[in-house]
């Protein structure tokens, strides 16, 4: 996958968004501009200074946003990735915690409905997409596992707006996991300590990432984006592996 535009026809960054946004709603101008100076894409210029978008350059950027989506994997990472594939190489399989983070594979419950800024459900609706109860829905409510919230103005046409409330598509993960996680036993008020320390760790990032956030900009703003996105995959990982080890006199290793 070469940065190299192939063949004649290029695409302005304007014609890029409308070309991805349909897969990638979050996508911006300022996105773009970021992975380009981070040196993830490398779209030709024309005399007057313009972005032109090649075919290869298209597809290179839409990996990006695909795995940054679907495996969490922090910039350093997809760059390398790339950078293999530039030299015809297969780039490697994610580590067993990305996985286990991103949900890769066969039967992942939190698969459908990531994306928590596209899905917006009413209360019967995440019941029945999350195939569990009105009462299991309470639970979760009870224990702040799931939060519901009033509709935006944006959101004003959003099934069960008119009833005061919807829940995203992050709502719906979580419920499905705790599901999945139900058929071993774990209830919802079993899982208090890791919202506690799910509250604890945004407080952390949040505290991170607060310099880049009083800077003015869009780039500003895309690079605490990043930012967030690698400390999150960093922390998920540090926490399978901080699991494992904990586990691992217990199970004989």
């Amino acid at each position: 996958m070469s940065p190299a535009a192939a063949g004649s026809v290029s695409s302005s960054i304007g014609g890029v968004l409308t070309l991805l946004r349909p897969e990638f709603p979050d996508i911006s101008i300022s996105k773009i501009r970021f992975l380009e100076a981070e040196g993830l894409i490398e779209p030709q210029r024309s005399p007057s200074g313009y972005r032109k978008f090649g075919p290869a350059d298209i597809e290179r950027l839409r990996y990006v946003l695909r795995v940054q989506r679907d495996r969490y994997l922090p910039l350093r990472v997809i760059k390398d990735q790339l950078d293999a594939m530039d030299r015809g190489l297969e780039p490697a399989g994610p580590t067993p915690a990305e996985s286990e983070y991103s949900g890769d594979g066969d039967g992942d419950p939190g698969a459908a409905g990531r994306d928590g800024g596209t899905v917006l459900l009413d209360r019967p609706g995440l019941i029945a997409a999350a195939g569990i109860q009105d009462a299991d829905l309470a639970r979760l409510e009870e224990f702040g596992l799931i939060q519901p919230h009033r509709p935006r103005p944006d959101e004003a046409g959003a099934d069960g707006a008119e009833e005061g409330v919807v829940y995203d598509g992050d709502a719906l993960v979580v419920a499905r996991l705790v599901a999945a996680l139900g058929r071993y036993g774990v209830e919802p008020r079993h899982l208090r300590q890791a919202k506690a320390a799910a509250d604890r760790e945004a407080a952390l990032v949040e505290q991170i990432v607060a310099p880049l956030l009083h800077r003015r900009g869009a780039r500003a703003k895309a690079g605490a984006e990043e930012t967030v996105r690698d400390l999150l995959a960093l922390t998920s990982r540090l926490h399978t592996v901080l699991v494992t080890t904990a586990l691992a006199p217990r199970l004989g290793r």
